[in-house]
């Protein structure tokens, strides 16, 4: 066991670009980058004080997860395959069920106003100005990173051939026309293997150099390591007030800007991907008011545009306020895995997933930063590469998918899907 936090402090610091920051924090023990979007708030932290990696125990993961020593501070990854259990059954283990790791020293860069503070937390006043000198200490060893520019991955292996995709496709449209669900998200995976002289770091640097999402991520803990470029939005929640924003709905970017705005046009006018978006949405809701007062659950926007470097979004707003008595624990348990990437109804949904893909790990699951007992933030971890070291190298996995509705197109499907996964495919092959 260890005791909760019950001591902060905070220190500010000189302004320092955080991209310069990336290998000073990024190449040490434990590891942790938040990094948001042009002007988004920039979090960055290493050597924790605690970690925890558990699997196959629903009990010790929400144990954890309730624990306030575990609820400030800290990181924890949601893997899938955990949450998805209830409904398939015993599968494959490929990652823990829950990993976590709770940091005393952070740094958080705030790119609008460029301002930069170090914060820590701990038991005892000496504990947080220590953390706090660890985490100054920490800008001693920002520079300028490499501009490398090759291949980092000896290669991006498709797990199955399209033609493969095409036919678990139109599998799913079948079972939604026998009435077994209504939607699921079916997706791909490719994997390979970093160079002998890459790092998962320099996977990482050129994803948020080149296109940064609100939720893209860096961590590594041991021999596994997490980057993720997201641009979704689980859940957050902040003193009781409950949001969610589920994506559904995707085009490509275009070069030509007549042919952009030919794009978002006709997102926004498909029926079909309004019809995936509205599904999730009720889904959403249906998930948030196991755990939020009566009648307070809202739907703020529906099918809003968002557009990033090489994708167009409709992503809606659900929202809610957690009643009286339940926890932040009792949220991640009422809603993950997130509805967006499993489909409706969700148990059933999970169970035809099972039937068309391995074991997903960490990909679409979802990576929650802890800051106090009523409030975090949770991604969905799509645009998201998982990495083991494996005899002295990192094998890489990931993933990209879509949802599958009744009048789905196995052909325009999978171009939705390599759309998704291009700028992965970028940062690791230059292709």
């Amino acid at each position: 066991m260890i005791r909760a936090f019950t001591a902060r402090g905070e220190r500010r610091l000189a302004w320092r670009d955080p991209l310069d920051l990336i290998d000073a924090v990024g190449a040490r023990e434990g590891a942790l980058i938040l990094f948001s979007d042009a002007g988004g708030r920039v979090l960055m932290t290493a050597e924790p004080d605690a970690t925890r990696e558990i699997t196959d125990d629903p009990d010790a993961v929400s144990a954890l997860l309730g624990d306030p020593a575990w609820s400030e501070g800290a990181i924890q990854l949601l893997s899938y395959d955990g949450g998805a259990r209830v409904a398939t059954g015993a599968r494959p283990t490929v990652w823990p069920d829950l990993m976590a790791a709770r940091y005393p020293a952070w740094l958080v860069f705030e790119p609008e106003t460029q301002t930069l503070k170090a914060v820590s937390y701990g038991t005892a006043e000496a504990d947080v100005d220590d953390a706090l000198d660890r985490a100054e200490g920490w800008l001693a060893d920002a520079g300028k990173a490499c501009n490398v520019t090759c291949p980092l991955s000896t290669g991006f292996e498709a797990e199955a051939d399209e033609e493969t995709y095409r036919a678990a496709v139109a599998d799913v449209v079948e079972r939604i026309g026998q009435g077994e669900i209504f939607q699921a998200n079916i997706a791909r995976g490719w994997r390979g293997r970093l160079r002998a002289d890459a790092d998962p770091l320099e996977v990482f640097r050129r994803l948020v150099t080149a296109s940064p999402a609100p939720y893209a991520a860096f961590w590594r803990q041991g021999g596994r390591a997490l980057v993720s470029n997201s641009p979704e939005l689980f859940l957050t929640l902040r003193s009781r007030q409950v949001e969610t924003r589920p994506i559904k709905g995707t085009r490509p970017r275009r070069a030509d800007p007549d042919q952009d705005a030919g794009e978002v046009a006709d997102l926004r006018s498909s029926v079909k991907d309004r019809a995936e978006n509205l599904m999730i949405v009720d889904l959403m809701r249906n998930d948030l008011a196991r755990v939020c007062e009566p009648a307070s659950v809202r739907v703020g926007a529906l099918f809003a545009l968002e557009s990033y470097a090489n994708v167009h979004h409709l992503v809606s707003t659900v929202s809610g306020r957690l009643a009286e008595g339940a926890t932040a624990g009792d949220l991640l348990a009422a809603t993950f895995p997130p509805g967006s990437i499993t489909g409706a109804p969700k148990h059933q949904a999970m169970k035809v997933i099972a039937a068309h893909e391995p074991p997903r790990g960490p990909w679409c699951g979802s990576l929650v930063l802890r800051e106090g007992a009523d409030s975090l933030t949770a991604s969905v971890l799509i645009r998201t590469l998982a990495l083991t070291l494996e005899e002295g190298a990192w094998h890489w996995r990931t993933q990209a998918g879509a949802g599958i509705v009744a009048d789905s197109d196995p052909v325009a499907e999978a171009a939705e899907v390599l759309a998704k996964i291009s700028a992965i495919r970028h940062a690791l092959t230059g292709a």
